[in-house]
């Protein structure tokens, strides 16, 4: 694994409100029922809250509460019909999306029968649109379409990683992962936007492709074991990649990728520090919000969610 103890040594801010956050998703998740499983819920509900304490420590309940809820259903949504279930009944999965992209373009009721899910993507949409500005707004369902292509993309390719080249992966692995998505709902949340000049400036799209590269990467190297716990086929994941690109053993692609990782975790923390310095509020919030995305990324990997039970 890699050290990334120079650029992001923890430990991390949490807020306190943690706890409240736990019983929130708890009782959201019973509200809208996404996960059948008691302990899968307790488990998500738990790193969920732990996380996203860690992800905003500033922010109110409120704005912390509406971030869980999002990354609940993203990931809900995904352990349910994307990954092993979206690859063998893909035109299932094509349907969800569908009826997803379907409120995410404005339209109030989806096509056909609706599910729990589409009912809880409903109350997370009326909710920000409540708090966002119309560009918050328009980024975030933005990027919750890409997730959603992500999802797809990722279970069309899951038996096959061999056709996936190294530049796709790289590409798509921070849609797959929820990070941008995380770090677009970071304006909404701390009260903060950036204007376009900023947000196109090269320090903060290098701050932000580091955390974005960052964030998946970790998540391959932490989930590998289990996902290879039962001698399936390899998965779609960096160290498969490189094993592949470099003709190289397992070991030898761990020790690429946590290079990889640091390289990254290094240039996130320079561009931290320059945009730290400025005198313009917005980049200095900005900065240390996609630090705090960061930081809740390298503390979620040691989660029990991804030991070997």
């Amino acid at each position: 694994m890699p050290d990334l103890r120079g650029s992001f040594p923890g430990p991390f801010p949490a807020s306190p409100h943690a706890s409240d956050i736990e019983q929130h998703a708890v009782q959201w998740l019973h509200t809208f029922p996404l996960i059948s499983s008691p302990r899968a819920l307790g488990a998500l509900s738990d790193i969920t809250a732990q996380g996203m304490a860690r992800t905003f420590p500033t922010a109110d309940r409120n704005g912390l509460f509406l971030c869980a809820d999002l990354f609940l259903w993203l990931t809900a949504f995904d352990d349910a019909h994307g990954e092993a279930a979206g690859a063998r009944d893909p035109a299932r999965l094509v349907r969800r999306i569908s009826e997803c992209v379907h409120l995410l373009a404005g339209h109030n009721e989806p096509p056909g029968e609706s599910s729990a899910f589409v009912a809880a993507l409903r109350d997370l949409l009326a909710r920000f649109g409540e708090r966002a500005t119309p560009t918050q707004y328009l980024r975030l369902t933005a990027h919750l379409r890409d997730n959603l292509f992500g999802i797809l993309w990722e279970a069309h390719h899951l038996d096959r990683p061999e056709h996936v080249t190294m530049h796709d992966y790289r590409a798509m692995r921070p849609h797959t992962v929820f990070v941008r998505t995380v770090m677009a709902t970071a304006e909404v949340t701390l009260g903060y936007e950036l204007t376009d000049s900023q947000r196109s400036s090269a320090a903060v799209r290098e701050l932000e492709t580091a955390v974005a590269d960052l964030a998946g990467w970790i998540n391959d190297l932490a989930s590998y074991a289990k996902e290879t716990a039962d001698d399936g086929p390899s998965p779609l994941s960096l160290p498969t990649l490189l094993m592949r690109q470099h003709k190289c053993d397992l070991e030898e692609a761990f020790r690429l990728a946590s290079h990889m990782c640091e390289k990254q975790a290094t240039a996130a923390r320079a561009r931290i520090t320059e945009l730290a310095a400025s005198k313009e509020r917005p980049l200095i919030v900005h900065a240390r919000a996609v630090e705090s995305v960061a930081s809740s990324y390298v503390w979620h990997i040691d989660h029990s969610r991804y030991q070997i039970q």
